[in-house]
């Protein structure tokens, strides 16, 4: 049997598995922060797009100079033709350098926003599966999924406002009222007072708003989670005749989430007519001051033309500035709002100076171990337990006596409140998560395949093994009959948790996949509990098969499974009340012999030693 250890790969995993959960939680709820950490990692090309801006902002103000200077030249262009032909020049020269900053803006943009929103998406999912089991029982896997695509989603749309949007405007009344003030300083002052007023006012109302903008984001993400919760279990839905309730709760979700989406867009269209209302009559001022310069003679013709525009362009650039800040703010939310969800800090984070686990010898070792799920009763209470390398352990009892915990904290899905587990003398929870899941083999009671091939489904655990291999564990797990009768073999798909195969096929499968994972401990949660008769017979084979040299402990209500096991444990409120051999068991008044009772048995007739 091979010994647990890591690969270089392994291990670079753990330490960014370390690095991810001292570093991302930091940025849940702080949206800033987060973006700026993406972009960070593609300087170069944000810079390219940024100077691109800039420059086709400044060309693009330039080519008002450029309109200017015609315009003055207009009247001297048939004694002088040569000034008439160079202002021409320089207009068409600035206008398509501004078109071609455009272009290169666009074109690295294409990729350095992509690159942005591939490694938060990647990231997000990486940091959400270092979370603890009950993290993912009190949320909708719906609602988690939904808030991975919208994080990335707003980020890219966030940098699409900012470099298209809000930057643009921004650069343009910077240099406007820069070249207003060569014409006219007092107009110039006056006109950046009333953008910084207007900007501000709008601002300052838009952060208002975002009690609304994170509202309709919740409302969203609880709708994402109605459809794959409903979707998901569709055969529970038909089954109770409960198609028309759920479309009536459905459209409950969605008119909460319109109402949301209402009370947000509506506030962002009263700050947009606010500003309509102050551009235009703005706008107007301007307009007519500068006709008054004229008619003093303190401004050309190209003047008026210039001032005209640039004002124009300052008193419009300030409202494109508000509406995209406006629009920021909506998306800054929404960002907030999903990162907030999924960075929360890890509740069970990897130990800062964790090892790996090296199993030569597959003991366990339960140490006064004590638990108690969050908001309820202990389930186990200081309970102690030890089980040799090899050993075939069954654990029974009545529900609610812990033998499910007992199997969940041997795999570190929660962390105990007293004592401690070990295998192989190392206490788990200070050996790296990945090499203690390498050392289990779990077969559950109810089997979930992954919607891919049930090639890829028994490699799960083993994704390097060959397809020679995969046939032999395949083999061994009786399953490879029923599998050369599927039109695809080996690459038939297995449908969402493996609905196209009957329970028993399932069970085979996932048989087959604990053998080809070739891991020390075995658990078998209820393994075969829900298969009828024949069905229990062939698993029941694959699962001896699959026994053979290694530690296994088994949950099981058909006692029968148990009977060539080395040892039983029977528990009751969280302890050990007792153990023994099967036969042993079978002749001690106590919860093993009445569960005999009622299932019909005879009891064995075996002899004490």
């Amino acid at each position: 049997m091979q010994l647990v250890d890591e690969s270089d790969r392994g291990r670079a995993s753990r330490v960014r598995g370390r690095r991810r959960s001292r570093v991302l939680s930091r940025y849940a709820g702080r949206p800033l922060r987060l973006i700026w950490r993406y972009v960070g990692r593609h300087k170069v090309a944000h810079a390219v797009v940024l100077g691109s801006v800039v420059a086709a902002v400044g060309f693009a103000l330039a080519s008002q100079y450029g309109i200017r200077n015609l315009i003055d030249a207009l009247p001297r262009g048939h004694s002088h033709p040569e000034a008439l032909g160079y202002a021409f020049a320089v207009l068409v020269g600035l206008i398509l350098a501004d078109n071609l900053m455009w272009r290169v803006a666009g074109w690295v943009a294409a990729r350095a926003f992509v690159r942005v929103t591939g490694d938060i998406r990647q990231d997000m999912f990486d940091y959400l599966l270092g979370h603890a089991p009950s993290f993912f029982a009190d949320k909708q896997p719906g609602v988690l999924s939904s808030r991975v695509s919208a994080t990335a989603n707003a980020v890219y749309v966030i940098e699409n406002t900012v470099a298209w949007t809000a930057l643009p405007p921004t650069l343009t009344v910077i240099g406007a009222i820069v070249m207003v003030a060569t014409v006219s300083l007092p107009m110039s002052v006056a006109l950046v007072a009333i953008a910084a007023l207007l900007t501000a006012c709008l601002f300052w109302l838009a952060r208002k708003g975002t009690s609304r903008h994170e509202a309709f984001a919740s409302q969203a993400a609880a709708v994402d989670g109605e459809l794959v919760d409903v979707i998901g279990n569709m055969g529970l839905v038909r089954g109770f005749c409960a198609v028309n309730a759920e479309l009536r709760r459905f459209d409950g979700h969605l008119h909460a989430e319109a109402v949301a989406r209402k009370r947000s867009l509506l506030y962002l269209e009263k700050l947009r007519l606010l500003h309509a209302l102050a551009t235009a009559l703005l706008s107007a001022g301007v307009l007519g001051w500068t006709i008054w310069l004229w008619t003093q003679g303190r401004a050309t013709t190209g003047d008026v033309v210039l001032v005209g525009s640039l004002g124009f362009a300052i008193l419009h650039g300030s409202r494109d500035v508000a509406v995209a800040f406006v629009d920021l703010t909506q998306h800054v939310a929404r960002l907030a709002e999903a990162s907030q969800t999924l960075l929360t800090p890890y509740s069970m984070p990897e130990a800062p100076k964790a090892i790996p686990l090296t199993v030569r010898e597959a003991t366990v070792d339960f140490d006064k171990v004590s638990f108690a799920y969050p908001g309820r009763r202990p389930v186990l209470s200081e309970l102690t337990l030890h089980i040799e390398a090899g050993e075939r352990v069954g654990l029974v009892g009545p529900s609610g006596a812990g033998k499910s915990t007992v199997l969940a904290l041997l795999q570190h899905f929660y962390e105990p409140a007293a004592g401690c587990v070990r295998i192989s003398g190392q206490d788990i929870s200070q050996v790296t998560l990945e090499s203690l899941q390498a050392a289990i083999s779990v077969v559950p009671q109810d089997v979930t395949l992954l919607h891919r091939s049930l090639l890829e489904n028994i490699r799960y655990g083993c994704p390097d093994a060959s397809e020679a291999d995969v046939k032999r564990a395949c083999e061994d797990a009786s399953c490879m009959d029923f599998i050369a009768a599927l039109p695809d073999g080996l690459n038939t798909i297995a449908g969402d948790r493996g609905t196209k195969l009957s329970g028993g096929q399932r069970q085979r499968i996932a048989i087959a996949r604990a053998i080809l994972k070739d891991s020390p401990i075995l658990l078998l949660d209820e393994a075969t509990s829900a298969l009828d008769t024949a069905s229990e017979i062939v698993i029941q084979a694959a699962l001896e098969r699959l026994m053979k040299n290694r530690t296994v402990i088994a949950i099981a209500h058909r006692l029968s499974t148990l009977q060539s096991f080395d040892r039983i444990i029977v528990m009751n409120r969280g302890r050990v009340v007792q153990e023994g051999t099967p036969a042993r068991l079978a002749q001690i008044p106590g919860i093993y012999r009445d569960t005999l009772a009622r299932h019909g048995r005879r009891t064995p007739a075996h002899t004490l030693n």
